[in-house]
């Protein structure tokens, strides 16, 4: 386990959300789908967010069991290992569905740990409310 605040993974998958959400927001499936540089950043953030996801302390997970912690570092797992076998629907349809109720859940749970304050890297002055 890394010795990182558990404060600084929120971050940094609120930011891998924000990212995805961006890079995908005027696309449909069929435009997002060939769009090799915008399926290989979305996935790139993926692999971030399911990192900062098992890096989280075991208590944030066990205190927080209505989130699927161990579905999100398997898809983290899956787009890192197996990078050929990528189904990009069912990336599409994660980012479309899941995505914007997994980000509500992430800023609730940090709130309640961190209110107003994710101790956001240096340099980056964005708020929980900018996500």
């Amino acid at each position: 386990m890394s010795k990182r605040e558990p404060k600084l993974y929120f971050a940094d998958i609120l930011l891998a959300i924000k990212k995805i959400e961006k890079y995908s927001s005027d696309l449909t499936f069929v435009k997002f789908s060939k769009d090799e540089k915008t399926v290989d950043a979305v996935v790139r953030n993926f692999e971030v967010l399911g990192e900062a996801v098992n890096n989280l302390s075991n208590d944030i997970k066990k205190n927080n069991t209505n989130l699927p912690w161990k579905k999100i570092v398997s898809m983290r797992n899956k787009v890192i290992h197996e990078y050929f076998g990528v189904d990009l629907e069912i990336l599409w349809q994660t980012i479309k569905e899941d995505l914007p109720e997994f980000k509500s859940q992430i800023i609730s749970i940090a709130s309640s740990y961190y209110p107003n304050d994710l101790g956001l890297p240096i340099g980056d002055t964005s708020t929980m409310e900018e996500y």
